[in-house]
């Protein structure tokens, strides 16, 4: 915020007036999306990940399995090249070697934007339109049972890092690019979606 501008009257309605179509755009954009996505509490499947790094000529990729839980978070299990585990909860972001010794650990007290990233991952591989609403300034399209949106973070900590995202998918999201700020580009490729109504056995204690 930059204290000491002022702003014409005339330029905050003719702003308002501008805003209020974008916004119901996007309100009738996101309800369209909705009708067509499965709202399930756990959803599980495999991914295929496709990093583009500024500096190197071939991208890095990386694949395995996911498990998406409500009200918990997202597990990433690498199998290949090599084997580790990412778990991304509200609070924290934690990666596990395949020994299960803890690699690296972060808390969201000690990194704030850190609880905003997480719930945006979370938001996006969930399709949580209503989240995604809450951290992007959403435009796309729908045809048919497809649908893709590109979403641009409404939050100034959030676009330090990230500059733009494109989902697109049916009844559950098919595709991921992540535009990182740097240059940096990630496309993750969503394999063999499932919905399911509570974790497995084995997956609870990944969140734990």
């Amino acid at each position: 915020m930059a204290f000491g501008l002022v702003v014409p009257i005339s330029a905050v309605q003719a702003a308002a007036k501008t805003e209020a179509p974008k916004a119901d755009t996007a309100q009738v954009l996101l309800a369209q999306v909705r009708q067509r996505v499965q709202d399930a509490p756990v959803v599980r499947g495999q991914f295929t990940q496709r990093k583009t790094v500024q500096g190197f000529k071939q991208p890095l990729q990386s694949s395995g399995d996911f498990v998406v839980a409500r009200g918990k978070g997202i597990a990433w299990q690498i199998r290949q090249p090599f084997a580790s585990t990412l778990i991304v909860k509200p609070d924290s972001l934690m990666s596990r070697g395949a020994d299960g010794s803890v690699a690296m650990q972060m808390k969201a007290q000690d990194e704030p934007v850190l609880r905003t990233i997480n719930a945006m991952l979370f938001a996006v591989m969930a399709a949580d339109l209503v989240q995604l609403d809450q951290y992007f300034e959403v435009s796309g399209q729908v045809r048919g049972s497809s649908w893709k949106l590109h979403l641009v973070p409404r939050d100034a900590l959030l676009a330090q890092w990230l500059q733009a995202v494109d989902l697109s998918g049916q009844q559950f999201v098919q595709e991921v690019q992540l535009q990182e700020a740097r240059g940096d580009r990630s496309q993750i490729f969503i394999e063999n979606p499932a919905a399911e109504q509570a974790l497995r056995t084995q997956d609870t204690s990944l969140f734990e």
